[in-house]
């Protein structure tokens, strides 16, 4: 392969890598789809730990969260015992899969987290400048909650607002089709 390419695919490898350390996932993940969006036909697990250079193991935990988010693709070939896997390229797809995954889980965790923080303050048994610290966290972590119900309600509006279009063409098409 030409350097320059090879280079490329490194870079957007790397690039992928930082963006689902951002995401709260592994690097590991996001160098794994890289590398599978990135070929131009399905890969195994052993040619993905030759590209991105991490262990077996590893590879084999990421790609199963990387299938859960429906991000990749098992793809089996006749005559072969090895599982091949393709990337998933609808990004809309993959961006309601993971908010789905997230939503779930980080949300929910979140959203726990704060409202328990409230209820400690509310319960603490306060006098002098803690009354003053108390109003202090209790106003912060009001504001963190509102902003993470806006987030939750946002994402919920999103996921729903998808399943509609999905839902509308799907009806548009079936209609048409049986027409």
């Amino acid at each position: 392969m030409n350097s320059q390419l090879d280079e490329a695919r490194q870079h957007f490898i790397q690039g992928l890598s930082r963006i689902s350390h951002f995401g709260g996932f592994p690097k590991a993940m996001g160098a794994i789809y890289g590398a599978i969006y990135l070929s131009p036909g399905p890969l195994s697990l052993d040619e993905i730990v030759a590209q991105v250079g991490v262990t077996k193991g590893s590879v084999s935990t990421n790609v199963r969260m990387l299938e859960r988010l429906n991000m990749v693709h098992k793809k089996v070939q006749l005559g072969d015992r090895k599982d091949y896997y393709t990337a998933e390229t609808d990004f809309w797809k993959i961006v309601r899969s993971v908010l789905r995954e997230r939503e779930q889980s980080e949300f929910d965790l979140a959203l726990r987290t704060v409202g328990e923080s409230l209820t400690f303050v509310a319960e603490a048994e306060l006098e002098g400048d803690d009354v003053e610290t108390a109003v202090f966290y209790q106003t912060r972590m009001q504001n963190m909650q509102q902003f993470f119900n806006s987030l939750d309600n946002l994402v919920a509006a999103i996921i729903a607002l998808d399943e509609l279009r999905a839902s509308t063409v799907q009806k548009l098409f079936g209609s048409l089709g049986s027409k």
